[in-house]
This record gives structure tokens, sequence and C-alpha cells, in this order.
């Protein structure tokens, strides 16, 4: 068993982003890019941290607490009269009025850290604007468990410590002990139905940085579910798998962790495993991220994942199933939902992915909103899919004529051969994967054609922009902009990033299949964020797919 503790590059980070963070701000104490946004001045809380510790070039710095406190006085002189801020965000777009949460818990940390080194005059102005924060924030902010209400009650914590406010402290626990108990057994959170995997860290994280300051130990089961959670959720290349995600699609990139995981020995096995995925590829911390662990993480010894030769399955019930058989990874969902209205809530229709430890992931994707392409199955006319509202505030359906979410899904008993079932009103759908050496999966896609209307499935493919996409019957020098495509009228392949997938007899490919970006006022996806889609058509004379996937 090995100790892990915050590693040296993280120091390294923070003190190394220091002169940047001090040459971005103006005059007015704004740091950051025009348009600014309230979330720039988050950037005091590095220079807090770079200020306090005792082996900091900065320590105690006079000119690196100037820039905090000039820092502080930008968010005063943009507050509401209650404390708001407006959400705006670096493509210009505005989203209403906010008590920003992840801006007033690094204010608030901050002004713990320096309010004794700060002139009274500074510290009225700041306690000023900060009360009038959390006031706002306690009245208001912490009705539902969500992730950002939970992140708002880890911050009430702290004001309650810097203003000696016991009512604060007494709410925010409270809260995070309901936080606690609506976390499924699994380590997850829900916003609707299932997990959350991306927004799952923000749980653990508000808990970790309140049990640094509290020593509550009600949250440490909690953070001990959550890092199983996301220790199998997690591709051995250190990205989060995002099958099971009901918000965020794939995103590919090591997920680097957050206090929450340092206070128990399987989370500190996460972080040292990810952490050294980060180190060895010669990147660099996040500075914000290099502040948080630095500020408030444990450490002591770790627990590894439990592993072993042969099939390693993880299933969450009759939900979800991991099964690493390595080199192949391949994770599948049973999680499904009607739609919902929310932008950000995405509809349950992508189901499985398929990753291999030489190409990295291949199948999958997760989830979105108004394309067909992304679902494991359609029965109906995928052109009715059409937004018919405003652009910044779509109809997500339903669509009459089309199904693109199932009715009904029955996860597979078989861990060496994962598969699904799944309905969609009158017709019968399957699709089995099923790793036959160490360079070939075989993808089986089955379906009925009862109901008269068009039934097809669809895999959904990673692109990896810039390289080539080749077919048997036609190629692309570098994938881009250029839409494609194909028609595997005749059979073929198609090859790409280092693995090549049969193409059968009556397959399409289409690149590239556009997701709704939530994040994004209109909705409208960069290429970056668009996946190939392979589209199968079935009928009674043709009720199954096979497709062979090879590692070159």
């Amino acid at each position: 068993m090995s100790e892990w503790k915050p590693e040296p590059e993280l120091r390294q980070t923070l003190f190394d982003a220091v002169p940047e963070i001090l040459e971005s701000q103006r005059a007015d104490g704004r740091f950051g890019t025009e348009p600014w946004i309230c979330r720039d001045q988050q950037m005091m809380f590095p220079l807090a941290a770079a200020w306090s510790l005792q082996d900091s070039p900065y320590y105690q710095d006079d000119k690196i607490l100037e820039a905090i406190v000039f820092g502080g006085d930008a968010l005063i002189d943009e507050q509401d009269e209650i404390g708001m801020w407006i959400f705006r965000k670096k493509d210009h777009s505005t989203w209403g009025q906010i008590y920003m949460p992840w801006t007033y818990s690094r204010w608030i940390r901050t002004y713990l850290i320096v309010r004794e080194a700060m002139s009274q005059e500074a510290q009225d102005r700041w306690s000023k604007g900060l009360l009038l924060g959390f006031e706002g924030i306690s009245r208001t902010a912490l009705e539902r468990v969500h992730n950002i209400p939970t992140h708002h009650a880890m911050s009430l914590y702290y004001a309650g410590i810097v203003f000696g406010r016991e009512d604060w402290k007494s709410q925010a626990a409270d809260f995070l002990a309901r936080v606690v108990a609506e976390q499924s057994e699994y380590g997850w959170w829900t916003e609707n139905v299932g997990p959350v995997v991306s927004y799952n860290f923000v749980y653990p994280d508000a808990l970790g940085v309140y049990y640094h300051a509290s020593g509550d130990p009600i949250v440490l089961e909690a953070l001990e579910r959550a890092a199983r959670f996301h220790a199998n959720y997690t591709y051995p290349d250190g990205s989060s798998v995002e099958t099971v995600d009901e918000r965020n699609a794939y995103s590919k990139g090591v997920h680097e962790g957050n206090p929450g995981f340092s206070h128990t020995a399987l989370g500190r096995w996460y972080l040292s495993w990810q952490h050294r995925r980060i180190i060895d590829s010669g990147e660099s911390f996040a500075v914000d991220y290099a502040t948080n662990m630095l500020l408030y993480s444990g450490e002591g010894p770790t627990e590894e994942l439990d592993s072993g030769s042969g099939t390693q399955a993880y299933r969450m019930g009759e939900d979800a199933l991991i099964s690493r058989q390595s080199p192949w990874f391949v994770s599948i969902s049973a999680y499904f939902c009607p739609l919902n209205e929310n932008r950000f809530r995405q509809d349950r229709q992508n189901f499985i992915s398929v990753f291999h430890e030489k190409t990295g992931l291949i199948v999958g994707g997760g989830n979105t909103k108004l394309q067909p392409l992304w679902s494991t199955f359609t029965v109906g006319d995928t052109s009715l899919m059409v937004n018919t509202g405003d652009q910044s505030d779509p109809n997500f359906g339903p669509f009459e004529g089309l199904l693109h979410i199932p009715d009904d899904i029955t996860l597979g008993d078989s861990d060496e051969a994962p598969a699904l079932s799944l309905n969609y009103g009158n017709e019968t759908c399957k699709v089995t994967t099923h790793p036959e050496d160490d360079g070939t999966l075989t993808l089986i896609y089955e379906a009925t054609s009862n109901s008269g209307m068009e039934v097809e499935g669809h895999v959904t493919l990673i692109p990896h922009l810039g390289e080539p996409l080749a077919s048997s019957g036609g190629s692309v020098e570098k994938l881009g902009e250029e839409a494609v495509e194909w028609s595997g009228s005749e059979g073929g392949w198609v090859e790409h990033a280092g693995w090549r997938m049969s193409l059968p007899e009556g397959s399409r490919l289409v690149w590239p299949a556009h997701p709704h970006d939530a994040y994004r006022k209109l909705g409208d996806a960069s290429v970056e964020k668009g996946w190939i889609a392979v589209a199968l058509s079935f009928s009674k004379d043709t009720p199954r797919y096979e497709l062979k996937l090879e590692i070159k």
C-alpha cells in the first residue's frame, strides 16, 4: 500500500502561473480578456494561495496582496443591488443574473486567507460585498439538492467562519447532510434520471472542501462511494466514461479529481493515477485545480481498485455495466427516461461505448438533443426531428412519427459479451458486443420490423480531426469541416485513427453528426463536437448486422 500527498508539480503549477495572472490584470482590477466575465476574478484565489504558502516565492508579497484586493474590488463594482452578477460567457452570450457559485466560493476563501493583512478600509468594502451576496445565497440558493446549491452550501460554511455566523454554518451543514442522504448507493447524484458523470465531480469537491474546514464525518462514506464510482467510470486513458451521463457528452482528456478524493484511500489511489497520467504526459495542471488541491487536500495511504486477470465487471444493479477485457473496455447503459424540455438534460439515446487501450474511445460519445443519428436505434423518419421553436428556446420534442429514445431497456446477463435489449413502440432491438481477441471486437445490431415504420441502428464513432478518414469507396485526407456521406450499398469498410470497421451492405456513413450544444445560447455546435455516424437500415429481410472492429 503506497502513500499519496499533493505532488510537487502542483506547487510548481501554482508558482509558475503567478506572473501571467498578474500581467492579465488591468488598472480597474479585472483579470483576463474581453469580454470580462465575473469568473475572470477567480484568479485572486491562486494568488492568495501563492501569497500564503510559506515555501512560495511570493509568500506575503505586498504586490500580490494589492492585486488580490483590486481583484475583489472589481467584483464589488459589478454586483447588483442584491449581490448578483450578470452571467456572461466568453462568446458574449448572457444568461441572466446569478450568484455565481464558483466565483463566490473562491472570493470568500480568498478573504479567509488574506483578510488579516488587508487594510481596514479594504476589509470593510469586501465584507459589505460578501455579506450582500451570502445573505442572498442563504435566503434563496439552498432549496434543492443539485450541483450548484451543493457548492453554495460549502461556500456558505466558509462565510460562516469568516463572519462568525453560526446560523450559516448550521444551515450549510444541514444542507450538505441532505446531499449525502440523496447520493445513490453507487456513488453518484442525479439531476433527473440516472447519473451525471462530469458534474458529479462537483459534489465530492464541495464535500471535501467542507470536510477540510468542518471535520464533519458524515461526508466520508459519501466521498468513498463517489471515489468508487469515478474509479470505475474512468477509461484507461484517464478520461471520464460518458455512456451513463445525462448531461455531458464525451470529452477527451484526463479528469483531474478534487480534494474530496483525497480524504479516502480509494480516492487517493484515483488521484495518484490521474495525476501520474498528467505528469508523465508533460502536461500541466490547471492553476485553479492546483490551488484547490494544495489548500484542502488530505494525505495518506491508497487502496487500489480491485483488479485481476480475465474479465473485470462492474455493475450498477440492472442499469449499467462496465466490462474490462484488456485491452478492450466496454460500457453499457440501461438508463432511460422520457424526453425532458430542459436543455441541459440530454435525451438518453446512446447506450454503448467501446474503448481500446491503443486507440482510445472508438464507439460511443454519449447523449445530446435534436440529433437522431446519435440514437442507438430509431423507429420512424429521422428527418422529422426538426426544431420548430426559437433557436434559443428550442422545441425538443417529442416528434410525431419518430421514436429516438426507448420505452424500456433490459441489460444482458453476460459480462463477457455485454448486451442490451431495447423496446421502441412495437419494435424490439438489441445490441451486443463480442471482444474476440486483443485486436478484434464484433458489434451485433438486431431489430424487428413490426410497425411498418423505418427502423435504423446507429454506430457513433469518435473523430480525430486532421487525420485521414478512409473507406473501401473513397477517402478524405484530413477529417475537418467538409461534410462526408458514403454509402455502403455493396458493403466494405471504414478506417480511421488506428482502427478499421466493416460497413455492411446497405449501411451509410455520415460526417459530421452535430449535437445540440446546450452551453451555447443558440445550440450551435462546432465541428469538434460532432461524431461520425454509421446508419444501419433494418427490414424483415435484414433483421441483423454484424460489424467487425479491428485495431490496426
